[in-house]
């Protein structure tokens, strides 16, 4: 399958890695209506292109991503965050609200495959919060973050109040909420955002080697899989809602790749797994699905 061609996206194939590279180099790849929408457009692809494995994504030249770019176009319209401002807040028209950050988010966090971030410079804004629901964070030395919400005025967004005390703890999560302040990259490291700092000529090899640690020898299935019961577990009431899931899924991959991985232990040869999710993906749970939300 040949990759697809984007605006505000470069898409570049590695053996089983695509690295995604945001492309707007002249604004520090701000965000835009048309990069939200590519960028769907794009984990939409890489998903269901059986040749990539794991996706990582970094960003052109001196910055990862500098949020939002809040430059009025025709684009957003009167408001710079794309977000049609006419609604009645209070009416039952408000629950199609959508954030253009938060649909990408959600995208993520529905990727059937494994999603690695190589900061090379400065992220802030939804430029912060879409790493989030990435499964690993490589940061260069040179990487700043910034949950700058409150010195602008406005709210956390793309589902940050979710994943962001989450990965980094409540306290950690208020401090860098409520401030503002931009974080440097041994303050990200100590608070557990990023799995890894490297100098900035190393990042992309170094994110590129922990995205195949997930790909070589594992089963794509099961990568999946895990993947997505840790994240849907994370805010389950009671572990019995994972005993239950994980038992179910237990008999499913058992009678598939499962199987294939024990008989090859048996026999002392590589194992053959299924090429590729998301079709070979258990059906006793939907993986596409989202919960309800007002």
């Amino acid at each position: 399958m040949s990759l697809p061609e984007f605006e505000t996206l470069t898409l570049e194939r590695d053996g089983p890695l695509t690295v995604m590279t945001l492309n707007r180099p002249e604004r520090l790849n701000a965000f835009s209506v048309t990069m939200a929408r590519e960028l769907l457009a794009a984990f939409d692809a890489l998903d269901a292109d059986r040749g990539t494995r794991a996706v990582i994504v970094t960003g052109a030249g001196r910055g990862f991503c500098a949020g939002m770019d809040l430059v009025p176009t025709e684009e957003t319209g009167g408001n710079v965050f794309g977000l049609d401002a006419s609604v009645d807040l209070e009416g039952p028209e408000s629950a199609r609200i959508r954030d253009l950050g938060g649909q990408v988010t959600l995208r993520i966090f529905r990727m059937t495959k494994p999603v690695v971030a190589a900061l090379n410079g400065v992220a802030v804004g939804v430029g912060a919060t879409m790493t989030l629901a990435m499964d690993a964070r490589v940061i260069s030395t040179k990487a700043r973050l910034g949950f700058v919400f409150a010195k602008i005025g406005v709210c956390l967004e793309a589902c940050s109040s979710w994943f962001l005390p989450r990965l980094v703890g409540m306290q950690t999560a208020l401090d860098w909420a409520m401030s503002g302040e931009i974080v440097d990259a041994e303050a990200m490291r100590k608070a557990g955002y990023a799995a890894e700092v490297a100098e900035p000529e190393a990042l992309l090899a170094t994110a590129k080697a922990r995205a195949l640690r997930y790909v070589e020898g594992t089963s794509p299935v099961s990568v999946a899989v895990n993947r997505q019961m840790l994240w849907r577990m994370a805010g389950a009431a009671h572990p019995m809602e994972a005993h239950r899931l994980d038992s179910r899924v237990m008999v499913a991959l058992s009678q598939a790749d499962g199987h294939e991985g024990v008989t090859a232990f048996a026999e002392k040869r590589a194992p053959v797994f299924a090429d590729a999710p998301p079709e070979d993906l258990p059906e006793v749970f939907d993986w596409r699905a989202e919960p309800p939300w007002r």
